[in-house]
């Protein structure tokens, strides 16, 4: 990519995740949804099974899931600009809003108006969210071991309060247990994951 088709794509980069950050309520997660529609439906970028492993790697590093995915998303695209143009385009529409929150939204925060567009937000972030669980359930649980590593996980996570990045180290360390253990079972599972790609 050289040139103008060069500039082109970072534009296109840039848009796609200002256009996700413009239109998205409730936090990172809700924003997978929009992610994927846009970088796996519309552009085509990633494959539907890679975004898992986006997702994952984004979760288990500092920092808002949705931002670091974008800028995983916009480094493979294009290399270090393409990080550039998705991570500024995903945090420029917060920005700019959050922004002008801080400036009015102490004199409207009690407002009638405010609150009732506010009670429909919530429940359609929520919404989102529930969308985004489904996907990923559907593409990364295949089996009865996938089934009980995610059980376990809700169990530590929301009943024992066990932190969200000790879980997924704990599950990548079960997935290295199992690997050196179970190497036929191992290898089942990844040869189907490979051909669900």
């Amino acid at each position: 990519m050289e040139g103008k088709s060069s500039f082109k794509l970072f534009i296109e980069i840039f848009s796609t995740f200002f256009k996700i950050g413009c239109f998205t309520f409730g936090g990172g997660y809700a924003m997978i949804p929009l992610i994927e529609k846009e970088v796996i439906d519309k552009k085509q970028w990633v494959k539907a099974k890679e975004i898992i492993d986006i997702f994952a790697v984004s979760q288990s590093i500092p920092g808002a899931i949705a931002i670091n995915s974008a800028t995983f998303i916009g480094y493979k695209i294009a290399g270090r600009k393409g990080a550039y143009a998705a991570t500024i385009g995903v945090v420029l529409p917060s920005f700019i809003t959050i922004t002008l929150i801080a400036a009015f939204f102490v004199k409207f925060q009690e407002n009638a108006v405010v609150k009732a567009a506010f009670m429909g937000i919530r429940p359609a972030v929520v919404a989102l969210i529930l969308m985004a669980v489904v996907k990923v359930g559907k593409t990364s649980v295949k089996d009865r071991i996938g089934f009980s590593v995610t059980v376990l996980t809700v169990i530590l996570v929301i009943m024992l309060n066990v932190h969200a990045i000790c879980a997924i180290i704990g599950g990548a360390v079960l997935g290295l247990i199992i690997y050196k253990m179970f190497p036929d079972k191992a290898r089942q599972i990844i040869e189907k994951e490979g051909a669900g790609k």
